[in-house]
């Protein structure tokens, strides 16, 4: 059915296609689906990807957070020119193509998976690498020209603080280390960043596409914003994002020296003070999402398995709080 339809879509945009082969949903992505297929050409197949928004979704679970779609293809696609690692978005949906609302990347070859990026030996060469590519990747989405961008959310340090704040005291699910770190934040509110830059919102080890040559993409746009563009690099030192390698504090790949040095090679500013701030912050971010996650668990009928394996992690980012607000020696 869905071959069907995207191969009546790519057809009136694609010229000399004469349809799509392949169609698989990937699996991951808990706001919005994923297929991968390939266009059927005379010269050629072409490798894509379809992300959209699942059938019958009316929006995402965190509306006031989400860009939106149309968004994310913008996006994509100013940093492709840019010259940044992203994909090149080759159509946005229409409602006449009833597919939904989202858009048709080129495929990117690579890994995603954290795990295997941090362990197989495809990526040996990588790895000492990729902490200060990151950081000069992180750099040019920050660069991004304002007149350029989509209509975004704006968001401050002080705004994220109460949001969090009314978030977690929603769930009614009393965590002391939370309390703690919600006022850790509050005493340690650094104010309105003097440099306000597009935000990505996500960018950390899992939205990545990695190759044996390094990053070749940077996936998943729905949560950038304008706002401190130290929050991304804050969001990618979480402790979560690196998988087990938490000596290696740029997302399981190196050091925050050679991630800030990679920042700062690309004409970035670093403020160190700033990153902890929203490193605290991500970790407790996560946290409370992982929280979120347990209560649907135990709500749901079916008790999905995914949500409760998310769930459990709350704990794990409690250590983390404790680790980073009371460090031993």
């Amino acid at each position: 059915m869905i071959e069907d339809q995207l191969g009546r879509c790519v057809a009136s945009w694609y010229k000399g296609a004469t349809g799509v082969t392949g169609a698989a949903k990937l699996s991951g992505g808990a706001s919005q689906e994923t297929w991968t297929f390939d266009i059927v050409h005379p010269g050629g197949n072409f490798g894509a990807i379809l992300r959209r928004a699942p059938p019958g979704y009316g929006a995402s679970p965190s509306p006031s957070r989400a860009a939106g779609l149309d968004a994310e293809a913008v996006l994509m696609q100013l940093a492709y020119d840019a010259g940044l690692p992203s994909p090149r978005v080759m159509h946005v949906l229409t409602p006449e193509e009833r597919l939904g609302r989202g858009f048709i990347m080129a495929r990117v070859e690579g890994e995603t998976l954290a795990r295997k990026i941090l362990r197989d030996e495809e990526f040996a060469q990588a790895r000492p690498l990729l902490a200060r590519q990151l950081g000069r990747i992180a750099a040019g989405i920050h660069s991004l020209p304002r007149a350029r961008l989509p209509n975004l959310r704006s968001m401050t340090a002080t705004r994220e603080i109460a949001d969090l704040d009314r978030e977690y005291r929603g769930a009614d699910w009393p965590r002391p280390v939370f309390e703690l770190a919600l006022r850790w934040l509050a005493d340690h509110d650094p104010g309105p960043s003097r440099q306000v830059t597009l935000v990505h919102g996500d960018f950390r080890n899992g939205n990545l596409i990695i190759g044996p040559d390094g990053v070749r993409a940077v996936l998943d746009w729905e949560l950038a914003h304008f706002g401190d563009p130290m929050e991304d690099l804050g969001w990618i030192c979480v402790n979560s994002w690196r998988f087990g390698e938490i000596d290696k504090p740029a997302g399981g790949f190196g050091s925050r020296e050679d991630l800030f040095a990679g920042y700062e090679e690309a004409g970035g500013k670093v403020d160190a003070d700033r990153v902890m701030f929203w490193e605290v912050m991500g970790t407790l971010r996560w946290g409370i999402m992982c929280g979120r996650m347990m209560q649907r668990f135990r709500n749901a009928p079916d008790h999905p398995m995914e949500q409760a394996v998310i769930g459990r992690r709350t704990s794990e980012t409690e250590i983390d709080l404790l680790r980073l607000l009371a460090p031993r020696g």
